[in-house]
């Protein structure tokens, strides 16, 4: 489910990406703002956000039943309304199981990680 996540991100296929968010989804980004899946796919269907490259590190997983949670180390670079974004975020992501074996992320949340902290 991660992997998959990951391989999306950096290339953005916007309607691969609406398969893989629950129409129910909960965002809190960095900076606090909560988004749904129609504000998260509107961002980057309109090109607002542009990912140009992303590298993922620390990858934690802990599974129970339908339920995933994941947490990754992600350093962005691409782009925010036109300016130029070079960043480290922690993202958390709560993954839930549907039918037929699809995995779609219901929860996320992202914070901005000191760059000097990085190993």
């Amino acid at each position: 489910m991660a992997v998959k996540f990951k391989k999306l991100t950096p290339n953005l296929i916007v309607s691969e990406l609406d398969e893989l968010i629950s129409p129910e989804l909960v965002f809190t980004n960095h900076l606090g703002q909560i988004m749904s899946k129609q504000d998260d796919l509107s961002a980057h269907r309109s090109g607002f956000i542009k990912s140009r490259s992303i590298e993922q590190a620390e990858q934690q997983v802990l599974c129970k039943g339908d339920i995933a949670i994941v947490s990754v180390l992600s350093h962005i670079v691409g782009e925010i309304d036109g300016v130029r974004s070079d960043a480290a975020l922690r993202y958390t992501r709560i993954w839930r199981k549907r039918k037929f074996g699809i995995w779609q992320v219901v929860v996320a949340h992202s914070i901005l990680v000191n760059k000097g902290n990085l190993c």
